[in-house]
């Protein structure tokens, strides 16, 4: 069985235009649903309820979800790099119908970045009324590969009030909502004694994060004893969070005290 593993940034983000920002601490106090940007980059961020941060692709993806900057708070580059990247931002549901210069369709937005073809002219005005065409934005194809079609229609006007009712009903009230993040299950990592994990068995539903949290004094790690996954070496005060996407069960132990050893079911 095989997880997800979430390290790296996935696409190069938008240049941002000047603005105000709420300045940098030692170490500032972060929520979920927080918008965040480091010291040296112009790359702003959305903390997910699941513990990773979610980019935004470029200034268009931005402003289907926020009027301005004015919430972003500036956090030091070395706290930025503590939280780990999750994934990219899609526009937000009902907001914009999209459409890539490689494909004549045009498509409206669900969560997560789904996509429903509008099949006919007469479908894109249910959306968007006489003037659906100024309402319409071309995604760069590669930027694209954030979004999913699994061959959902919209093909006549009762369509899309279905669409927009169930969308009304709070599903793309934000981010967190929109991609299904919660938060994740706390694992702590034992005392310098070799303690444990605790709890040391947990049950999660696939697709959901696992947050192993350090506050020990010593080094430790939670290393999959099938040798696929692991978080390596967590450092004392500090954390690692995993996406566990398939079902199964994973025995692991501390690569640093071997007596360590923890279960974790994935449903």
């Amino acid at each position: 069985m095989r997880n997800h593993l979430i390290l790296a940034a996935l696409v190069t983000s938008f240049i941002l235009p000047a603005f105000s920002v709420q300045a940098a601490t030692t170490s500032t106090i972060l929520v979920s649903g927080d918008l965040v940007r480091g010291e040296s980059f112009s790359a702003v961020y959305y903390l997910g309820a699941d513990g990773f941060r979610y980019v935004f692709p470029n200034e268009k993806t931005y402003y289907t979800w926020y009027s301005d900057f004015s919430t972003v708070k500036q956090i030091s580059d070395d706290q930025l790099g503590t939280i780990q990247i999750g994934g990219n931002v899609t526009y937000k549901p009902n907001s914009k119908m999209v459409k890539i210069n490689t494909d004549p369709k045009t498509y409206a937005v669900d969560t997560d970045g789904r996509l429903l073809w509008v099949t006919s002219e007469t479908v894109a005005e249910a959306m968007g009324g006489s003037d659906w065409n100024t309402k319409v934005d071309d995604i760069p194809d590669g930027f694209f590969s954030n979004y999913t079609s699994m061959g959902d229609t919209l093909e006549s006007s009762s369509d899309v009030s279905s669409y927009k009712l169930r969308l009304a009903s709070g599903l793309d009230a934000n981010i967190n909502d929109d991609k299904d993040l919660t938060d994740p299950t706390v694992v702590d990592i034992g005392a310098s004694s070799g303690s444990g994990f605790t709890p040391n068995s947990i049950t999660v539903h696939a697709g959901r994060t696992v947050q192993f949290v350090n506050d020990s004094t010593e080094k430790h790690s939670a290393t999959g004893d099938d040798g696929i996954w692991g978080t390596g070496t967590i450092e004392p005060s500090a954390n690692f969070t995993i996406r566990f996407t398939t079902a199964g069960t994973y025995t692991y132990h501390c690569s640093y005290h071997t007596g360590m050893t923890g279960t974790i079911i994935v449903e």
